[in-house]
């Protein structure tokens, strides 16, 4: 009860947020249209058999109009891609947050070999190229999209688990963790439920941006032929739209849809995880850079610039005025 007490609070506070409320709007209406897609889709968009509606312009009747090829509902398509989009990207997110924090908790706290062993890994998969390494594992392993999940969460816990080691050697010598070995808690224990809460702040931002990156490497791959064949998403809308020749034949609509259903996906999550981040981490907008340089950039600031500026030429005028008076005068 007190937990989920804490999230209603949680969820207040990016409520109250302007940034977070349009991005928990944005990711709550895409959370709906997956969820209830049967119902809110008014074509089967698996049904290939309607030849006769092929490369119909958006009417009311298709609302997106229909695929040039095949015959198919884009806004059908569209509305179902949501589903394998939010799938790969929320479930790919969520595991990379749980297998980074846990190894970079443990390498930077038990340190030793067991951080020798898990930076050298870290160290070797950063430097072994991504796509071929992707082409190879879907051939071997297959293109269904839970393997494709798990393609990306084997590829993509390293840096997380770096950044989170970096802060744990610093978590590590607070006194609030001395206090607790010094009253006799596990290893374990210190982890779990003292130095992984300190970590909180970037795990919340790593799992929303982690999974607008993978939705666009997710449509990317399907893009070229390397995502699952059987389920739609809005890669392979792209990719089908490019194959049946939509650009040739002016057919906007099938390439229009997905790309904004792509662009939407990845602002909300984005939004989202920034508003997130100055939420669980309060000093971050204070100490950011560029929250920094905006602050700076105010009228006074330009108004102080403009002014030098004269400054300056008026400088350089009368330089020049006595230069010319003293090249007068030799002469």
């Amino acid at each position: 009860m007190k937990r989920m007490r804490g999230f209603g609070t949680f969820i207040k506070r990016i409520w109250s947020h302007k940034q977070g409320k349009i991005g928990l709007i944005m990711v709550s209406f895409l959370v709906m249209v997956a969820v209830f897609a049967p119902w809110i889709a008014p074509y089967d968009p698996y049904d290939v058999s309607q030849r006769a509606a092929k490369g119909l312009p958006p009417s009311w009747q298709h609302l997106l109009g229909t695929s040039i090829s095949t015959g198919q509902d884009i806004f059908s398509m569209l509305v179902y891609g949501t589903r394998v989009s939010l799938i790969v990207g929320v479930t790919s997110g969520v595991c990379i947050a749980f297998v980074g924090s846990i190894l970079g908790v443990a390498a930077g706290y038990l340190g030793g070999f067991v951080d020798s062993l898990i930076m050298r890994i870290v160290d070797i998969m950063l430097v072994i190229p991504t796509l071929p390494l992707v082409i190879v594992l879907t051939n071997v392993l297959g293109r269904d999209f839970w393997i494709i999940i798990l393609i990306f969460v084997a590829l993509g816990w390293t840096g997380l688990a770096r950044t989170i080691r970096s802060l744990v050697l610093v978590l590590k010598n607070s006194n609030y963790v001395k206090a607790a070995e010094l009253a006799g808690a596990s290893r374990w224990h210190v982890m779990i439920r003292h130095i992984l809460p300190g970590t909180s702040h970037l795990l919340i931002m790593s799992t929303a941006l982690s999974s607008a990156g993978i939705m666009v490497a997710e449509a990317g791959l399907s893009f070229l032929g390397l995502g699952d064949p059987t389920a739609i998403s809005w890669g392979k809308m792209l990719a089908d739209a490019q194959g049946g020749g939509a650009l040739l034949f002016g057919a906007w609509w099938w390439i229009l849809a997905p790309g904004l259903g792509i662009f939407l996906a990845v602002f909300s999550f984005m939004r989202l995880g920034i508003v997130m981040e100055e939420i669980a981490n309060p000093r971050m907008k204070q100490t950011s850079s560029v929250h920094k340089i905006f602050k700076s950039l105010d009228s006074r600031y330009i108004e102080e610039v403009f002014n030098s500026m004269d400054e300056y030429a008026q400088i350089g005028v009368v330089e020049s005025a006595g230069g010319g008076e003293t090249h007068g005068t030799n002469a």
